[in-house]
């Protein structure tokens, strides 16, 4: 009997068959062939080339089940890893997504039987975090990229020295309240006492001024009293207003002292963008090819603060990139440099060494009111070259 023609219902009807997905029990792993019926299976598997491969699995069968292994969990991790990233998804909605492909490893080839022994051997070995819902297993893929845990870093290190200047805001503001507390003269409190008389037949007498009746002191002694108590009022109020004054001139120094330290604080605060224009950068990103991958780049234009237009220095051609995709270029001592972020932003300075343990370099600050000045301790990230 002949072949159906090509566009014969019969030859198109195989055709649209052998696309979709089959059943499993007619599919053989070792040749990785799909037989469409049962018969169709009995025939491959009395068939030469499945015998010879029965012969190879048979000498050394754990070879065969490690790379079907190796190869479904490589192509499950990388299906999770690309399509879903790091969210919580249900394991049946991953598996399904996979098998859609016709060419995949089948489970019933590998080490485990279930998906739920798959995904609980996932979880022991640290690939991703799993839990037990009422509704099925769920998988989260844990990303161990090195690009991205350097990231993390970073920002762990912006936020950790944001929280450093803070802290050592709140200690100075403290330190200034601890010294206004003991610079303060200890208040003259009244003393109470008992009142005690030796004898018990004395009479108690009260002394309501010198100038009341009753009382037998002379004319002069009055006076001589009421001349004593001026000059002691007077004295009084002289320390009194000096003590004042010396007291206001402590609080305004102290104040004057918070005021520098916040504008200190306001020029210190980092940001989390650094672009500037006309500085030489490098291309770090790789989704553009090997062609601009670590080449370096002029900065032409600075848009929406996080976003660059940057000319190639080899070959000419003008990129707008975002600055993930770039970092700063570290010039030679000697060389002029543009500091891009901290207390000195935007100020031009001189490159004087490099400490490569400490991954930072120091400066001679080259413009600004305090040019002429060296600074220490300047992080890699935080300066580039200027063109």
């Amino acid at each position: 009997m002949g072949k159906a023609d090509f566009l014969s219902p019969k030859a198109i009807g195989n055709r649209i068959k052998a696309k979709g997905l089959q059943k499993l029990r007619w599919y053989c792993q070792m040749c990785q062939k799909q037989c469409r019926d049962e018969n169709g299976f009995k025939c491959h598997c009395m068939s030469e080339s499945h015998q010879r491969q029965l012969l190879l699995a048979s000498e050394n069968p754990t070879k065969f089940m490690d790379y079907f292994s190796d190869e479904f969990k490589n192509e499950f991790i990388e299906l999770l890893r690309r399509r879903f990233g790091t969210k919580r998804v249900h394991n049946n909605i991953v598996y399904n997504e996979y098998i859609s492909d016709r060419e995949h490893i089948h489970m019933n080839s590998t080490q485990w039987e279930t998906l739920t022994d798959f995904t609980k051997w996932l979880g022991r070995e640290g690939l991703c975090k799993v839990d037990e819902t009422p509704k099925g297993w769920y998988i989260q893929y844990i990303d161990r990229d090195p690009e991205t845990i350097r990231r993390q870093e970073e920002l762990a290190k912006k936020k950790k020295a944001e929280l450093d200047d803070e802290e050592r805001c709140a200690k100075f503001i403290e330190e200034q309240v601890r010294r206004g507390r003991d610079s303060k003269e200890p208040d003259e409190t009244p003393v109470y006492t008992e009142l005690q008389r030796e004898n018990e037949e004395e009479k108690v007498a009260f002394n309501l001024g010198a100038c009341s009746s009753g009382a037998g002191p002379s004319k002069s002694s009055v006076l001589s009293t009421s001349t004593l108590k001026a000059a002691a009022s007077a004295s009084k109020r002289k320390d009194v207003s000096s003590s004042s004054e010396s007291k206001e001139k402590k609080k305004k120094s102290a104040l004057e002292e918070i005021m520098q330290m916040e504008e200190k604080k306001k020029q210190s605060v980092r940001t989390d963008y650094w672009l500037q224009p006309n500085i030489v950068v490098k291309v770090v990103t790789k989704k553009l090819g090997e062609k601009y991958q670590k080449k370096k780049a002029v900065v032409k234009e600075v848009k929406d603060k996080y976003t660059a237009v940057v000319k190639m220095i080899d070959s000419g051609d003008k990129l707008k990139l975002d600055q993930n995709h770039l970092e700063t270029v570290i010039p030679a001592p000697g060389k002029r440099v543009l500091i891009l972020n901290g207390p000195y932003r935007d100020t031009e300075a001189l490159l004087e060494r490099i400490d490569e343990k400490k991954f930072c370099a120091t400066l001679t600050l080259d413009s600004g009111p305090q040019k002429g000045n060296q600074v220490d301790n300047i992080a890699y990230e935080d300066f580039s070259k200027l063109l």
